[in-house]
């Protein structure tokens, strides 16, 4: 059932594997707010300092792609679930403006994931940014007295 829904939210967010792959062309390079693939694309995309007429969409792109990414992330890993969270972002949080520009920061300082797919880019910078906390080990049960 996981792997349906990994694939569906991939498919939501324009990462496939043969789109991730396929080359831009001239009429693509200037219109990444609906051809988002790298980490680079995705940093382009939310970062402030990008100016222009495509500005308002770029910053819709960059906000739905982060409230989607950090929503199926809780779906995957509700509190107490069985499955350990790949971040823990405490609360309050950032807001999803904050993160995008946290998101573009962390993309220009680690430029050897500027070629990853947007998603991998994205979590490593949430697993940066939110560490969980170390795992406690079960309390151990001892001998049951006669």
């Amino acid at each position: 059932m996981r792997l349906v829904a990994t694939v569906a939210m991939l498919g939501l967010l324009g990462l496939s594997t043969a789109h991730a792959q396929g080359p831009r062309g001239p009429d693509r390079d200037n219109d990444l707010t609906d051809h988002v693939q790298t980490v680079a694309d995705l940093a382009a995309v939310c970062d402030p300092r990008v100016q222009g007429m495509r500005r308002y969409e770029a910053i819709a792109y960059c906000q739905g792609f982060v409230t989607a990414a950090g929503q199926y992330h809780a779906l995957l890993h509700p509190t107490g679930g069985p499955v350990r969270p790949l971040y823990c972002v405490p609360s309050p949080g950032p807001s999803v403006a904050e993160t995008g520009i946290g998101f573009a920061a962390w993309a220009r300082e680690n430029p050897s994931y500027a070629r990853e797919p947007a998603l991998d880019g994205f979590l490593r910078y949430a697993q940066a940014q939110f560490p969980c906390p170390p795992m406690t080990p079960p309390a151990r049960r001892g001998r049951p007295t006669r």
